[in-house]
């Protein structure tokens, strides 16, 4: 019974990856629409409308426990959301400075453990749970992992194309800012579990309660994201965009990497949420974790790593790393 109530948690969690590590296929197929057009649908689909539906179907009274939560906890966790919605904003502006692969890195390696060590001591006397040397030592080695999977992204990028490093620190500095502001997703989500506490009292399953503070805290999110797309929008006058032709495939893609964005938060959300109050902690780093290694899975796939074969070796080691950090924090979990 206990290893079935162990494993279930991150049996959740890794089926989320699976969809973390696959949504970005979908940004691929923008074309022939605009940037902001094309985000202003996946938001809408992502951060809006699939969350509220799925959590409607099994929270019925779900706008009636949102309500009779504090509004401070509502409010906060919409910041955070919409904090993290300006980290990924941030993501795209540090790429042209540093290159994509040392900014994933940045942002990834902060994300995954800012977003595990900030609710991690928010518990109270955090340092006394047994767990915690596990948790702290597999963030160290996640860390790692992500550095060596960044050093490979860098290593090939340089075998690839031309050097795109324009302003080294300026690129840091949004990257880095990125990174901890990616974390506040998280953060906002262990935030607002006194509303999946509340839903639980209105008697919905535990792996579901989450669904209700996903839906605040992604408010919060969709807020800043289609904010930003509707001021590219208006900026750049390029509302004709959502109408150009031959646009079925964009906007297929787009509502299908909305779907698998929140299906991995969704189901993440259910694992962490079997795992209680150390769901946000062991989860959030696990998720992004095995995130990577789908996403460069999906990279080898298209022969993004063709003629780089010493950069591959590094990133095999990256993800050999990744894996054992993972099995920390899941053993941390059965503590």
């Amino acid at each position: 019974m206990f290893m079935d109530s162990m494993f279930l948690p991150l049996a959740l969690i890794i089926f989320a990856s699976i969809f973390q590590g696959s949504f970005g296929l979908g940004m691929k197929f923008m074309a022939p629409l605009k940037w902001e057009a094309w985000w202003l649908v996946h938001a809408t689909v992502a951060m809006l409308l699939f969350p509220l539906t799925w959590a409607l179907l099994v929270i019925p009274d779900l706008f009636e426990i949102i309500v009779s939560v504090p509004t401070n906890v509502l409010l906060l966790a919409m910041l955070f959301g919409f904090l993290w919605g300006i980290g990924g904003i941030m993501f795209g502006k540090s790429i042209p400075y540093i290159g994509i692969s040392l900014t994933y890195g940045i942002v990834m390696g902060l994300a995954s453990s800012a977003g595990s060590l900030i609710p991690l001591f928010q518990i109270e006397e955090a340092s006394s749970i047994p767990a915690f040397p596990y948790i702290i030592g597999g963030v160290v080695v996640m860390l790692v992992g992500v550095a060596i999977t960044a050093y490979a992204g860098i290593q090939r990028d340089k075998q690839s194309t031309e050097n795109r490093v324009k302003n080294l620190k300026l690129g840091l500095f949004i990257a880095i800012t990125s990174g901890v502001l990616s974390a506040l997703l998280n953060v906002g989500f262990a935030n607002a579990s006194p509303v999946a506490a509340e839903a639980a009292l209105h008697n919905v399953a535990t792996r579901n309660s989450s669904l209700a503070a996903w839906v605040v805290v992604l408010f919060g999110a969709y807020i800043m994201n289609a904010g930003y797309s509707v001021v590219l929008l208006t900026r750049n006058k390029s509302w004709s965009s959502f109408a150009v032709a031959k646009s079925g495939k964009a906007y297929t893609w787009s509502i299908v990497a909305g779907l698998c964005w929140f299906a991995a938060l969704g189901v993440y959300g259910q694992g962490a949420a079997l795992m209680g109050e150390m769901g946000p902690v062991i989860g959030w780093p696990i998720l992004l974790g095995l995130s990577l290694i789908i996403s460069n899975i999906w990279a080898y796939i298209n022969k993004e790593w063709k003629g780089a074969k010493k950069a591959f070796v590094w990133l095999l080691v990256g993800l050999l790393v990744l894996i054992v950090a993972s099995t920390i924090l899941g053993f941390a979990n059965s503590l």
